[in-house]
């Protein structure tokens, strides 16, 4: 018996891929900007001490570390250019305080996009559609 795949499957199956490997991709783009914007350093791992905690560390999330003698640090690895964004408690609570301040905007406009639409429905452009028509 054989079973034959038909090509607008395989078509949706492809988008759907896309649709989420750009999802991750734009939540990627938007930490490392979140994350610049808080002061984070880029540092590409040099000594054999640095590589080793790089390679040990999951990729596309903040990470805490720490280093002996040195204190805590905050890192996020972007292993498709080897570097890593580096800082400390100060940077983080940046960082953190600008994640809330971009979910609390998104909220606000999603708000305003569903009132903005809800009163389109309900008015349209003249006017409640009961009792005029």
């Amino acid at each position: 018996m054989k079973i034959r795949v038909q090509p607008f499957t395989i078509i949706s199956l492809l988008a759907v891929a896309m649709l989420f490997s750009s999802c991750a991709s734009v939540e990627k783009s938007n930490t490392i900007s979140l994350l610049t914007a808080a002061g984070f350093h880029v540092r590409t791992p040099e000594t054999p001490k640095q590589k080793e905690l790089y390679a040990s560390l999951e990729p596309n999330r903040v990470m805490r570390a720490t280093v002996k003698g040195k204190g805590v640090f905050y890192l996020f690895k972007d292993a498709e250019r080897g570097i890593a964004y580096v800082g400390r408690e100060a940077e983080y609570q940046k960082y953190q305080e600008l994640a809330i301040r971009q979910q609390i905007a998104q909220q606000y406009y999603m708000a305003a996009e569903m009132n903005r639409q809800a009163a389109w429905g309900w008015y349209g452009a003249w006017g409640p559609h009961g009792i005029w028509w």
